[in-house]
């Protein structure tokens, strides 16, 4: 395994801290609050709750598909991540 650090660490941490503000940054509620559009929030609760329950299944069958993809990725990854390291 090669290591690419300059003996003192200073990449690792360098990339640690960017790796945590980008986290702290993603899961801001400013972040997260800036996602819904006023008129899209205004029309769904205007609904009725059938329409409200059917917004929210819809919205977790779309989830689903990229979350399973996903994990598919990651463990294929997982699986095959020594298969070039010669081990």
């Amino acid at each position: 395994m090669i290591d690419h650090m300059d003996g003192t660490g200073k990449q690792t941490s360098g990339l640690l801290k960017r790796g945590l503000a980008a986290v702290a940054i993603l899961t801001s509620p400013a972040a997260l609050y800036a996602q819904g559009c006023a008129m899209c929030y205004q029309s769904a609760a205007a609904s009725g709750p059938r329409s409200i329950h059917a917004l929210r299944s819809g919205i977790l069958i779309l989830m689903f598909p990229p979350v399973l993809i996903t994990t598919a990725i990651v463990y294929l990854a997982y699986r095959k991540r020594n298969k070039f390291n010669g081990t």
